[in-house]
């Protein structure tokens, strides 16, 4: 039997197609049309005004740091419960991270312990990395309001919750800059890249001068700063517009699986991720919470057993060695999710006998 997946990639229907259009025109590397077409199609998805497509969305929170001038010594606040992806850019620029934890409602990064940090600290941090955990949006609006107020840019970190919204608007466009994956287990997928997003048209132009190895508008090569190759090919933009014109469906199913699974272990003693209130997220992995006396890896282990893939909750930033005299302000939320929670096989390809096929060796396991 076929292996059950985190998130495994799935395929439109006119990818191949419109690769073929890519090799037939040999546009196949950096630019082309798909790029411009690719962009667009996340801009009127999302309703952003500018988007550019780069390698990842790392690459793209390491634009917006360097478009936003934050470097050596520069306080950048950061979600601790998230993918080191999320955070690493900071390390890129000689910034030092600071780590928020999460509350209880959304998993994601506690507007308490922002608002505390930011009218206690002494010295004002230049910008917050905000990741929407498993695709559900975090407060946005209430973070958004308190980094305003306190003059610190909003970069979001919506790289797994592309077609999650809160208030009827997209996440990633909320903030100052917005950034999407489209890594290979991501809901949409061009195998690798990411998009940066944002309503200042001047800073997405900048983020693809820095993009394109910052070369002057010379015929020859002339360089006063230094940039990056960070664009995305031709090829893999092909297979996002074809990703694109199905992302609704996606987005759906796998809102469809987390339901399946809800209604399949209903009768366990578990929390499931919870959805804000006037939010819809895209549910990317389901994600639950055991008991304390649960032994997780003997689940997971027994699920890899059955061939259904799982992995614990991400292990927060500030446990991680690399991060161990980074600043932090922490309640408990995060290291309490690591220790007991679990993504489960969540691909858009699931079908209800998968669902209770992984539901039922957790039961026997628990």
């Amino acid at each position: 039997m076929q292996k059950l997946f985190l998130s495994p990639p799935h395929m439109g229907g006119n990818e191949q197609k419109y690769i073929d259009e890519v090799f037939k025109s040999n546009y196949i590397a950096p630019l082309g049309a798909f790029v411009n077409r690719f962009e667009k199609s996340i801009c009127d998805y999302t309703g952003t005004p500018n988007a550019l497509a780069v390698t990842s969305g790392t690459a793209a929170i390491h634009l917006a740091l360097r478009v936003l001038d934050i470097g050596k010594g520069d306080d950048v606040l950061a979600s601790t419960f998230t993918f080191i992806g999320s955070v690493s850019a900071i390390l890129y620029q000689d910034a030092n991270p600071v780590f928020i934890d999460s509350e209880k409602e959304s998993w994601n990064l506690d507007p308490e312990l922002l608002e505390q940090y930011l009218t206690t600290c002494d010295k004002k941090p230049k910008a917050l990395i905000l990741t929407h955990l498993y695709g559900q949006v975090a407060q946005i609006e209430i973070i958004a309001s308190l980094c305003k107020k306190h003059g610190v840019y909003l970069i979001e970190d919506a790289a797994e919750s592309l077609g999650a919204t809160y208030n009827g608007k997209h996440s990633g466009t909320f903030g100052d800059f917005g950034i999407y994956s489209f890594n290979g287990n991501k809901i949409l997928t061009t195998s690798g890249g990411g998009m940066l997003v944002s309503d200042n048209k001047e800073w997405i132009k900048k983020a693809m001068f820095y993009s394109t190895q910052a070369k002057e508008n010379e015929l020859y090569y002339e360089h006063v700063e230094y940039g990056y190759n960070y664009r995305m090919s031709n090829v893999l933009a092909a297979i996002g517009v074809g990703q694109m014109e199905v992302i609704e469906e996606r987005v759906l199913k796998k809102r469809k699986v987390f339901e399946w699974y809800k209604s399949e272990l209903s009768e366990l003693d578990i929390e499931f991720m919870p959805e804000l209130e006037n939010s819809r997220g895209n549910r990317w992995l389901t994600t639950l919470l055991f008991k304390d006396n649960v032994d997780m890896n003997k689940i997971i282990q027994a699920l890899d057993k059955n061939d259904c893939e799982s992995r614990p909750l991400w292990k927060p930033m500030h446990m991680q060695p690399l991060f161990k005299e980074c600043k932090s302000l922490l309640n408990g939320a995060s290291e309490d999710f690591f220790a007991r929670g679990i993504c489960l096989p969540s691909g858009t390809l699931m079908t209800r006998a998968n669902v209770t096929k992984v539901c039922n060796v957790i039961k026997e396991n628990i």
